[in-house]
């Protein structure tokens, strides 16, 4: 069983078990987290896409970790006109294993 459900602008697809990084969720560390934007659930046999939303349907997950991903640089230049600018950025994550699949 899969399902895709959306999250901080982005689609996961995740099966029971999985462990994923996904944009900061304000929750704590070991807490449960119920993800109710659920775009398909797949058990093996039948298939249901929902529009947008499939009604009933969420995604159970625990909160293992709050933290920062890996520093982007970010460089920015106009040629012949001297302009040069470096910034760095480091998103909040955080990550989740998915516990259960919920249907209707």
């Amino acid at each position: 069983m899969y399902a895709i459900f959306q999250t901080g602008g982005k689609q996961y697809k995740v099966s029971a078990g999985d462990v994923i990084k996904v944009e900061k969720i304000e929750a704590l560390e070991g807490a449960d987290v119920v993800l109710t934007d659920v775009l398909l659930v797949s058990d093996g046999e039948k298939l249901t896409v929902g529009r947008p939303h499939v009604k009933g349907a969420e995604v159970v997950a625990e909160v293992i970790e709050q933290g920062r991903g890996k520093k982007i640089i970010v460089f920015k230049k106009r040629s012949k006109k001297t302009y040069k600018k470096t910034i760095g950025h480091r998103q909040w994550l955080t990550e989740l294993k998915i516990k259960e699949i919920k249907t209707a």
